[in-house]
């Protein structure tokens, strides 16, 4: 059975440029660019969250700072080697990428009902996928329940996406009992996280994570029909 790969991952951000673009990397004379989006939250603070594009998608007036645009795409993981050391990398694929106008007191009403429709999913990614890693059930000091879940999701020419996601109260309580290999459709925001790495010589690193702060969680099951025709 062929998979679609569009509904099986897909996002919508809307953020503001917080970074100049720098080359990522170039398959058959295509272009690849990275750079920095900064997505709002409903506490007032931000994500800052790396996307990848085309060249031919983007153009320089897109590209300024603070520059408003409408990203739609996947959440994708590639594996970089470093020292010797695999680290997990992730980044939002753009697929199709539009500059918003801030709206003015010019817009007539339709133009800013259209300008605020765009607005209104400011962070949204669907993953459906499988759960290659037990779930990691604790609770915070205060009581807080979170899982961490490790999320396959298959993308095209036999490859996938491990997504980090995280999960929190009852959802939470909930993955603890899922097995490895269950598939599960998650609904969710990318966040960013700061943190710091101690290294054995007591250096101390900045660095920051990715992952998916899952809303919504539920076990994608089987037509029953289909698989009964199947085993006939």
């Amino acid at each position: 059975m062929d998979t679609n790969y569009l509904e099986n991952n897909y996002l919508t951000l809307v953020g503001k440029v917080t970074s100049e673009k720098k080359f990522s990397h170039e398959i058959y004379g295509e272009r690849f660019y990275s750079f920095d989006l900064s997505t709002p939250r409903l506490s007032g603070n931000a994500d800052i969250i790396p996307v990848t594009v085309s060249e031919r998608l983007i153009n320089d007036d897109m590209m300024t700072i603070g520059s408003k645009l409408l990203v739609k795409g996947q959440f994708r993981s590639y594996n970089s080697y470093e020292n010797e050391k695999n680290r997990l990398i992730l980044t939002v694929f753009a697929k199709d990428i539009e500059k918003l106008e801030e709206p003015s007191e010019e817009n007539d009403g339709e133009e800013a009902n259209e300008l605020a429709k765009k607005d209104t999913i400011t962070n949204e990614v669907v993953l459906i996928g499988y759960i290659c890693k037990k779930p990691i059930y604790r609770q915070t000091p205060f009581g807080r329940e979170i899982a961490d879940i490790l999320l396959a999701v298959n993308r095209a020419y036999n490859k996938s996406d491990y997504i980090p996601s995280i999960a929190w109260g009852r959802n939470a309580r909930f993955c603890q009992n899922l097995e490895v290999g269950t598939e599960v459709k998650i609904v969710g925001r990318i966040q960013s996280r700061n943190y710091e790495k101690k290294y054995e010589d007591g250096t101390v690193v900045k660095k920051v994570a990715y992952e998916v702060s899952v809303g919504s969680l539920e076990v994608v099951k089987e037509n029953e029909e289909t698989t009964a025709q199947e085993t006939m």
